[in-house]
């Protein structure tokens, strides 16, 4: 196999690890942060495409924007529909709500949808209603959404959430979904999936913060994500995985959308289970495409963050040994960007700026890790095309002739974009 650049201009193609692959796999769509003044999202000035057959950019979102120590709108983290040519990205304050509304911060953000096909269609998700003087809109949020990911079948949109009302609570996460109930002027109805405990008072078991999150099944009834839970001992903290169960019966609009004292509430009927009970789960979970198996990261008996695997009914105090987590790789330098290839049999990830197979199909040969690329290069954000048969990933690249001042220094790397194509390396390699 041979990795392909196919970005090369001196600007930044951030992929962010985020479903990056348009549905037909010809493009790719990212972000072009760290290129004014400093590297927070808000001034991040466009989102944009990438053709992989011919290295063709095409600018999908430009607003005007006002850079600095501080920015707006902010424009970054950019996913594809699953099915349709659209994209759903970050944006923040348009120019002329700054006054009002303040300038970008992870409290003060919308999910904006625009068409992918450089029409400019555009459109904000999520409502978002900071008053204090009366209930929130129901279905509206009231701080910032951000990392934002369709369900395979294209009907929820999951993200993290940070409220600008009770900032004595920390992240957590929800879902969007269309509704005809939604606000006025928009489609989309919104709701926590966890109220986090307030920050500090937790008691052991209760959730602080929910973070890393990700559909595991395609109709986007099961959300994996990261817990920051009180150990049982009432003072230390354990970072564990937990699955919000979304049931057929859960209506989105009976969700509390809280005031300027009240904490939004999660729809009726959304169960939290609890998988792990670790004190080292870390990274982006992602379910596989059958909705059956999550991956996750997780520290080892050295301290090095290996893949794990679990059936999304295990635990890890489960008395069947097939339900307790599995541990797929064991690199000498920690796992990342953990990402599964559609036939549920490998699992992707990079440690020490390489690209790995890892396989977990149910022969002898679970946990054989293949590697995919040479060691010359730091690669990061790794994703998958939709039929598995690409991957994508940036590589930090000096250019020869153009620099920038980030962060008060001068430097000449842009992250570009290379692509893998598998070709039959994975069905060879376990025969």
């Amino acid at each position: 196999m041979t990795e392909k650049q196919i970005t090369f201009n001196a600007k930044t193609h951030a992929l962010d690890n985020n479903d990056n692959f348009s549905p037909d796999g010809q493009f790719l769509c990212y972000d072009t942060r760290y290129m004014v003044f400093n590297t927070n999202l808000a001034n991040s000035k466009s989102v944009e495409k990438v053709a992989i057959a011919t290295g063709e950019e095409t600018i999908l979102w430009q607003p005007e924007s006002v850079s600095g120590e501080n920015g707006a709108p902010g424009v970054a983290a950019v996913s594809y529909h699953p099915t349709e040519n659209k994209v759903i990205f970050i944006h923040g304050p348009q120019l002329d709500e700054i006054d009002t509304r303040g300038y970008y911060d992870i409290r003060n953000r919308n999910g904006a949808i625009v068409s992918a096909d450089g029409n400019g269609e555009f459109s904000i998700a999520d409502l978002r209603d900071v008053a204090t003087d009366r209930p929130t809109t129901s279905g509206a949020q009231r701080g910032g959404t951000h990392r934002h990911e369709y369900s395979r079948n294209g009907e929820r949109i999951g993200f993290t959430y940070d409220d600008f009302l009770q900032q004595d609570y920390d992240r957590t996460i929800g879902y969007m979904e269309a509704n005809k109930n939604a606000p006025d002027g928009f489609d989309h109805y919104f709701a926590v999936l966890l109220k986090p405990t307030k920050k500090g008072e937790s008691k052991p078991g209760e959730i602080e913060k929910a973070y890393g999150d990700s559909w595991v099944d395609s109709l986007g009834s099961k959300r994996a994500f990261i817990g920051k839970v009180r150990a049982e001992n009432g003072i230390d903290y354990e970072t564990s995985l937990f699955v919000a169960e979304i049931s057929d019966s859960v209506e989105i609009k009976s969700a509390y959308s809280g005031d300027a004292n009240t904490y939004p509430e999660p729809p009726k009927g959304i169960q939290i289970k609890r998988l792990t009970h670790s004190t080292s789960d870390e990274g982006i979970v992602r379910g596989s495409y059958s909705g059956k198996q999550i991956a996750y990261l997780s520290k080892d008996e050295k301290g090095i963050l290996q893949v794990f695997v679990i059936q999304v009914d295990g635990s890890d105090r489960a008395e069947e040994i097939e339900k307790k987590p599995k541990q797929v790789t064991n690199f000498a330098a920690d796992a990342s960007f953990v990402r599964w290839h559609p036939s549920d049999q490998w699992l992707f990830c990079i440690s020490n700026g390489k690209v790995y197979a890892n396989y977990v199909g149910s022969s002898k040969d679970f946990g054989k890790s293949i590697l995919l690329t040479p060691n010359n290069l730091n690669r990061e954000a790794l994703v998958v095309s939709q039929d598995g048969k690409l991957l994508a990933y940036n590589i930090n690249i000096p250019h020869a002739t153009a620099s920038r001042i980030i962060d008060g220094k001068q430097t000449n790397e842009y992250k570009q974009i290379f692509v893998l194509e598998l070709k039959d390396t994975l069905n060879l390699s376990i025969q």
